[in-house]
C-alpha cells in the first residue's frame, strides 16, 4: 500500500500493536500512515477522554510500530492529523 488513513479508530483497536505490524508490513518503503485522533491534551474537546489520544501518545505508539514521524497538519479544530512514514 502507498497510504493508509486511520480516522478516530486507532484508540478503539483491541490489538493495536498487531494491527499496526500488519499495516507496516503492507506499506511499501516510503508509504504513509495518516493518523487522525481527537486531541487528548485539550480538555475542552467534547469527546470522552477514553476516545482521545495525546500527540505524544501517537508519536510513541507509531514509533514502536516502526514508523517515522513526518509531519502534522493543524487544520482540524478537535483532532490531530499526524503523518508517519515507513523508512
Amino acid at each position: 500500500m502507498d497510504k493508509v488513513l486511520l480516522v478516530d479508530v486507532y484508540h478503539e483497536l483491541e490489538f493495536p500493536r498487531e494491527m499496526m505490524a500488519a499495516i507496516v508490513r503492507a506499506l511499501r518503503p516510503g508509504g504513509e500512515v495518516f493518523l487522525v485522533e481527537f486531541r487528548g491534551e485539550d480538555d475542552w474537546v467534547p469527546i470522552k477522554p477514553l476516545h482521545r489520544m495525546t500527540r505524544e501518545q501517537c508519536l510513541k505508539e507509531m514509533a514502536a510500530a516502526g514508523l517515522v514521524y513526518d509531519r502534522q497538519w493543524r487544520g482540524l479544530p478537535w483532532q490531530h492529523l499526524l503523518v508517519f512514514r515507513k523508512p
